[in-house]
């Protein structure tokens, strides 16, 4: 059944990307995730949506930079994903080469954040903030100064004493359900991206958007389940060869290799077809090569 518009909360990744492509929206979440004052923010509205070519799958973030050129990458992240931390490095790695094709020296390559908005405890820690930054393990008076910065919120805290309530009450916000987020949080900044939310849902341009990320989604998926099963398939069709063959003995490392690396499973197909005919391991392999 496909998902409608009107059913999505923040949690979302379209509408979360959706909510803070408004520069006044990414402004204040950016202030109370970093604990920072932010005159003016400037979205790459145009890399909101994109094809991950490392996870092979259409990432949805929001790109940023403020005044001082500082760099930020967004991510809502609601299902626990594997190697976040090396996931994170990959975001950094990916602002920092870009700004170099462009030219840019090391020297100028400007302050950069990479921010997981959670809708779990990446590390169970119950802490609503986990800040990482490069430290020397020797001595805390060297600083490496490379200025890169990854936060994870997390939504599902304990801490309340220890962040500020504009923050706890966002993430409140968040956490909660389609009906849940109705209410009034008391907080300005909630109610404003509340706004946000109710007008995207009133958009027809909007809804049409969503509605074609759906279908690439969904295309994604079926193409997933197709590579799956054509991955089973040759994975049981080498099975089978090697099955065919142990008969002659330990099969040679080097025809094994060659074996894995073979994706035609026509060949493989012809490869049992001589294994049924040939009296040794040496003639199968005088065959097939």
């Amino acid at each position: 059944m496909n998902t409608l518009l009107k059913n999505l909360t923040i949690k979302n990744n379209f509408m979360f990307a959706a909510v803070m492509s408004n520069e006044e929206n990414c402004k204040g979440f950016l202030e109370r995730a970093l604990f920072i004052k932010v005159e003016h923010v400037e979205i790459s509205t145009e890399k909101n949506i994109v094809y991950h070519p490392e996870y092979k799958g259409i990432r949805l973030d929001v790109y940023a930079k403020d005044e001082n050129n500082t760099r930020y990458n967004i991510e809502m992240q609601v299902l626990k994903q594997p190697a976040l931390g090396r996931r994170s490095r990959y975001y950094q790695s990916q602002m920092d080469m870009e700004l170099l094709s462009e030219g840019c020296e090391y020297a100028e390559l400007p302050d950069s954040y990479v921010i997981f908005l959670c809708d779990f405890d990446p590390f169970g820690e119950g802490k609503y903030r986990y800040t990482f930054r490069t430290i020397c393990e020797e001595t805390e008076k060297a600083s490496l100064k490379d200025g890169r910065c990854i936060v994870f919120l997390n939504t599902c805290g304990r801490n309340e004493e220890n962040i500020p309530q504009e923050l706890l009450s966002f993430l409140k916000f968040v956490h909660v359900d389609l009906k849940e987020s109705q209410k009034d949080f008391q907080d300005d900044y909630v109610r404003q991206v509340q706004k946000s939310v109710t007008d995207i849902k009133a958009s027809r341009e909007m809804e049409e958007r969503f509605m074609l990320l759906e279908e690439l989604l969904k295309d994604e998926h079926r193409q997933g389940v197709q590579e799956g099963i054509q991955k089973g398939e040759l994975k049981a069709t080498r099975e089978i060869l090697e099955m065919t063959l142990v008969k002659f003995g330990q099969l040679p490392d080097d025809f094994l290799k060659m074996l894995h690396e073979q994706q035609d499973m026509g060949i493989i197909k012809s490869w049992i077809q001589t294994a049924l005919t040939v009296q040794s391991l040496d003639e199968f392999i005088s065959k097939i090569c």
